[in-house]
């Protein structure tokens, strides 16, 4: 049953007679761009045919976003949808901030005809794809690469902050969904209350969606230039115009040419490894930590090990246990796509 993998996921119906042959729709739908493709199964494997990606906001609804992919990939024939995304999903129904309208499965199903829609949150449907997660997209960042059986926990900053776990059963993971992005930052010294206060005064509750995503990293640098007082070089201010911020922000610690880029990136790593450390803990993911996510991929090769697993060390009598956590940096573009898939095929109504 565990195929080729790092995790062993629990997909009973890869052994469905019924599963062997099957397409299916699926959707990575974000607050900007969404992406439709086409996936076939054969003999227990998924393989991606044709994808298209459209902008979320030149759409009314997900019914008409999808009625434009399904023309443009001549998928009419197909009759089984699983969507993607960024929210918390409730029998069948999402609603949130980070799409421009609440996606409902059984509306879908009414209006576009289908047999069957699934809906699943981004970053579960992330731990899905780890069926089929190899080496050439899972790097060992720190800790132990023994095999460790365990929970697992799943950290992605991007957009939004993305946390997820795997259930141990005793034999094999089973995903699910958290909003753990969504509690309150707590500082942990004067220069962190420092910064609580500033963002205090922006948005009310502070949560660590606020600290740890894009928006997250422009408001560390902010925090840095405004209250910190390191100054924003000239050539850094037109560097942000003409590129955007983040991809400025990259440029910038390539060259190794600010002192407040290179605060910024530190800040947000030491961030980033209270937040797993914590994370860790709440799910007991003895069996390890996986961080991806769009931030992740951009800030990978700034990333200091030894620094960073030191920092995720800290504690007050947990280190025992966070020692033997390993943790992987997982780099896959197509995750999200991937995991609703594998769920959409294997393992919700397998025997559909």
């Amino acid at each position: 049953m565990n195929y080729k993998t790092y995790f062993p996921l629990y997909s009973p119906g890869r052994e469905c007679e019924i599963n062997r042959n099957n397409t299916l729709l699926t959707a990575d739908v974000r607050s900007e761009e969404s992406t439709v493709a086409v996936f076939e199964c054969r003999q227990g494997e998924i393989v991606e045919k044709q994808s298209l990606t459209l902008s979320t906001q030149e759409y009314t609804s997900p019914s008409e976003l999808l009625a434009k992919a399904i023309e443009s990939l001549k998928a009419e024939h197909v009759k089984r949808i699983s969507l993607a995304v960024p929210g918390p999903v409730i029998a069948g129904y999402c609603e949130t901030p980070n799409l421009p309208w609440s996606v409902d499965a059984g509306k879908i199903k009414e209006e576009m005809g289908f047999d069957k829609v699934y809906l699943i949150n981004d970053l579960e449907a992330t731990a899905y794809s780890l069926a089929e997660t190899n080496g050439a997209q899972m790097q060992l960042l720190n800790g132990s690469s023994k095999a460790h059986s365990g929970n697992v926990a799943i950290l992605a900053p991007g957009n939004g902050l993305g946390e997820a776990g795997l259930f141990f059963d005793g034999a094999y993971l089973r995903p699910f969904a958290t909003e753990g992005g969504h509690t309150e930052f707590a500082p942990r010294n004067d220069f962190e209350v420092q910064f609580y206060q500033f963002l205090n005064k922006i948005y009310g509750i502070v949560t660590w969606e606020k600290v740890l995503t894009k928006e997250g990293l422009y408001n560390i640098y902010r925090f840095l230039r405004d209250i910190g007082r390191h100054p924003e070089e000239e050539w850094l201010q037109q560097q942000i115009a003409a590129e955007g911020f983040l991809p400025a922000l990259m440029h910038a610690a390539q060259e190794k040419k600010s002192r407040l880029v290179k605060l910024t990136i530190n800040m947000f790593l030491e961030l980033l490894a209270r937040e797993a450390n914590n994370l860790v803990l709440k799910l007991k993911a003895t069996g390890g930590l996986i961080i991806t996510g769009e931030i992740t991929d951009v800030l990978y090769p700034l990333i200091d090990k030894n620094k960073f697993y030191k920092s995720f060390l800290i504690s007050d009598r947990m280190e025992h246990l966070l020692e033997d956590i390993p943790i992987y940096v997982l780099s896959n573009e197509k995750s999200i796509l991937e995991g609703a898939a594998y769920y959409g095929i294997f393992f919700e109504h397998q025997d559909s």
